[in-house]
């Protein structure tokens, strides 16, 4: 089985790191497309030893994009096509239509009440969306609560299929000496109390308030470990609160967030240097910085987490819930029972080995052998999940080669009966 992963970008986010750890766990033949943006992910998962293709996709209207996504579709003969974040699922459903794809499944990573992948459910967004939504075989929900947002949206509940993200713990255990380096490295005091987050850095995350919480409490320290658009206004607010020199802004760390590697410090290096973890975002899909947290033994402050909230109170002890005010915040940091002591840290919990990887690549195998077999039961003349009148059913073609270009069309028939039509090659 071939499978190709369209995603909008391969920068250093939640969905594109997800992305590269499924890959490494997936027992088949996958390579990756990305529309945009090629940044560190791209580049560890072909250190990994996938390909990735950069389609070089201009701005949300870019039209060219499909032909180029089909041609490369086709030359691929992909079994399966897996997309990935918003404006790959819309551009990418269409391009494998269009190309005779019969498997077509989209994950849908950052599903909100009121944004998706940070920009508005505008009723023009949430229409496309559906729209291209009917193209694919079935929509994977990252948890229970993004399953039930696309039920309230319209998608039918039997084309939705809950796999949820993953997590390999044992790369973000506790590493005393990692503590000791990165704190020495980033000149905090060895007994300072620091509080970490971690995220793409947009106004759904506030971590605005996690500023002002450290604000609140003298000679505390904020790793803010991320980059975005809210970047410059939260190092405007550290300044205006006279906690600039507390307040940290790391950036994406380079390609050690992805990759585990390079000269900075890398995400399991920087949690081992926390001692608490916070998670202020009141909407959340998942909460995979929570789990990474927790499997490097810190205690967790989070107002909304998903992987959390849906499991049994004792599968995550060290997970808190408090409010979304800044006050609950700082009362819950003043609590001892909330932030241990020293180096303490405490063992990987029931949760952890819940969202193990290996488990979320299982399961999202059996889903491509469950769709691709049916698939291939079905008569060849229909594609399913086609708009009438929208997306022509695509028509059996000449094999294309790697470059795109048809081979010869083969010799007509010496007789005058007309040949007996063949099903055109299982892909």
């Amino acid at each position: 089985m071939r499978v190709l992963h369209v995603i909008t970008g391969l920068g250093a986010g939640g969905a594109e790191q997800q992305l590269r750890l499924l890959l490494r766990h997936l027992p088949i033949c996958c390579d990756v497309v990305t529309l945009t943006n090629p940044g560190a992910v791209a580049e560890g998962i072909e250190i990994d030893g996938t390909a990735v293709t950069h389609l070089g996709m201009n701005g949300n209207r870019d039209l060219s994009a499909v032909p180029r996504l089909v041609d490369l579709i086709r030359a691929g003969r992909y079994d399966v096509v897996h997309t990935h974040l918003y404006r790959a699922c819309v551009y990418g459903r269409i391009a494998a239509r269009l190309a005779g794809t019969r498997t077509v499944i989209a994950t849908e990573h950052s599903l909100g009440e009121k944004m998706i992948e940070g920009r508005p459910l505008t009723p023009g967004v949430r229409a496309l969306y559906l729209a291209t939504e009917r193209l694919g075989n079935a929509t994977v929900a990252v948890s229970a609560t993004v399953a039930s947002r696309l039920r309230r949206w319209g998608v039918a509940g039997s084309r939705i299929r809950v796999v949820p993200n993953g997590i390999d713990a044992a790369r973000f255990r506790f590493d005393p000496i990692a503590r000791t380096a990165v704190r020495t490295r980033l000149g905090l005091p060895a007994h300072a109390l620091v509080v970490g987050c971690v995220g793409r850095l947009v106004p759904g995350k506030r971590f605005d308030v996690a500023i002002r919480a450290v604000a609140e409490l003298p000679g505390a320290r904020l790793l803010l470990v991320g980059d975005g658009p809210e970047r410059d206004r939260l190092r405007e607010l550290a300044v205006r609160l006279d906690v600039a020199d507390r307040v940290l802004l790391l950036g994406e760390c380079g390609g050690a967030v992805a990759a585990g590697e390079g000269d900075g410090p890398d995400i399991p290096g920087l949690l081992s240097a926390m001692d608490v973890f916070v998670s202020p975002s009141a909407e959340e899909s998942f909460g995979l910085a929570v789990l990474e947290a927790l499997a490097a033994g810190l205690p967790v402050l989070h107002v909304t987490c998903p992987a959390i909230d849906e499991l049994p109170p004792d599968h995550a002890p060290g997970a808190h819930r408090v409010g979304p005010g800044v006050r609950n915040l700082v009362t819950a940091l003043r609590e001892p029972s909330s932030v241990p002591a020293g180096t303490r840290r405490a063992p990987v919990c029931e949760a952890v080995r819940h969202y193990d990887v290996a488990r979320s690549a299982d399961r999202l195998m059996e889903l491509y052998e469950e769709l691709h077999g049916r698939a291939a039961a079905r008569p060849t003349g229909r594609v399913p999940g086609r708009l009438p009148g929208r997306v022509p059913a695509p028509t059996p073609s000449a094999p294309r080669t790697r470059a795109g270009s048809s081979a010869p069309a083969p010799a007509p028939a010496p007789t005058p009966a007309p040949a007996p039509t063949s099903a055109p090659t299982k892909r």
